[in-house]
């Protein structure tokens, strides 16, 4: 359990780093090849970065899937409680307990579309070759254009990230029936900075002699 508290900080952190180092290598590469330097210029027009843009975009998907997740478990996602806020206690309680199942129902249904559209797509196929299986007419399925990955890899982001926000909601809400409380962000607040932190205090009180 303590490996899933904070597993999505975990993916998006490595997908985020890993796009951006991509991103600058690539660009970088697209400078020096459009520069005429001996022999350098030769060494980097052999070397081809068509892949980096498609495989960018697969790593944001990704990042969006399990960021979604993430808002789920921190209370990130927008919401408009007024009219929730203004029910009698027993009547909220019963409203947030059904927003919480129809998320968990939603996103369970979504995760398991999405996995049976990529058995369909490929994977079938490929764990049946991986454990020697006889194939018979089962698809291989599709690649990525540039990549050449099979796409069933790619879109597992979808049943992935779909079963971890169920997870969540249903994690959520078995806190909401033991506590009466659910996640809240708050937007002013920095992690990592409070009114007990010194370099907080020591932050406010150079603002306030300025």
């Amino acid at each position: 359990m303590k490996v899933l508290d904070h597993l999505e900080e975990w993916i998006i952190t490595f997908l985020m780093g890993a796009a951006t180092l991509l991103i600058f290598v690539a660009v970088i590469h697209r400078f020096g090849a459009g520069t005429r330097i001996p022999y350098v210029q030769d060494w980097l027009l052999s070397l081809h970065f068509s892949w980096a843009q498609e495989l960018c975009i697969y790593m944001f998907v990704w990042m969006a899937k399990f960021g979604a997740a993430y808002g789920v478990r921190t209370g990130i996602h927008v919401g408009v409680d007024v009219l929730v806020n203004r029910l009698p206690e027993d009547w909220r309680k019963i409203a947030v307990l059904v927003a919480l199942i129809g998320g968990a129902l939603f996103t369970g249904i979504i995760g398991t579309l999405g996995l049976r559209f990529i058995w369909e797509n490929g994977m079938h196929y490929a764990l049946f070759h991986l454990l020697g299986f006889a194939t018979g007419d089962l698809p291989e399925g599709p690649t990525a254009p540039d990549l050449e990955w099979p796409t069933w890899i790619v879109y597992s982001a979808v049943p992935l990230g779909s079963y971890l926000m169920c997870f969540r909601f249903l994690q959520v809400m078995w806190t909401f029936v033991r506590t009466g409380e659910v996640p809240h962000h708050d937007a002013a607040h920095v992690e990592g900075l409070g009114d007990d932190d010194p370099s907080f205090n020591e932050a406010v009180l150079k603002v306030g002699a300025k």
